[in-house]
């Protein structure tokens, strides 16, 4: 009875200390626009894939949230920033090792959102090794999910 309720114990204080990153490209964006630049905003088709996204992750206990500092990126996750009421912290543009050493100081699980250029090297990062390359520019329907044990291993990437 001592061991089963050790046991229990030891996997309770591991689970609880796990986290999982859910790392996303940016939803479609408008079409370039001469007078508004680069900084483009989401299509329409790119504002309903946001409310999937909310819809997906809404039950999965994001405790953050981080975004470049573009309209597409921080309007993908604002209506997952609405309904948990967590603030959209702002990264980059590029991902490097102080925002690693933040996400891995982070406590719970976060939803990251980049650039098809970028989100290859958060997942790369917080895997510790290359598991993905550069997304193709038309490609906004992957989802990857890191998740580590307490002790900060990569379990799975997917």
């Amino acid at each position: 009875m001592k061991k089963t309720c050790l046991y229990l114990l030891v996997l309770i204080i591991i689970t609880s200390c796990s986290r999982t990153y859910y790392i996303v490209r940016h939803a479609e964006k408008a079409a370039p626009d001469a007078s508004i630049g680069s900084d483009v905003p989401l299509s329409d088709a790119g504002r309903v894939r946001a409310i999937a996204l909310r819809d997906a992750l809404k039950s999965k206990k994001i405790r953050s949230i981080y975004s470049t500092n573009t309209i597409r990126t921080r309007t993908t996750v604002e209506p997952l920033s609405v309904e948990l009421g967590i603030p959209i912290q702002t990264y980059g543009p590029i991902p490097d090792s102080a925002f690693l050493r933040k996400l891995q100081q982070s406590r719970g699980n976060s939803l990251i959102v980049g650039h098809s250029n970028t989100v290859d090297d958060i997942v790369n990062m917080l895997s510790g090794e290359k598991k993905i390359s550069d997304l193709n520019d038309n490609a906004y329907n992957n989802l990857f999910v890191v998740k580590l044990n307490g002790n900060g291993k990569v379990v799975r990437v997917q």
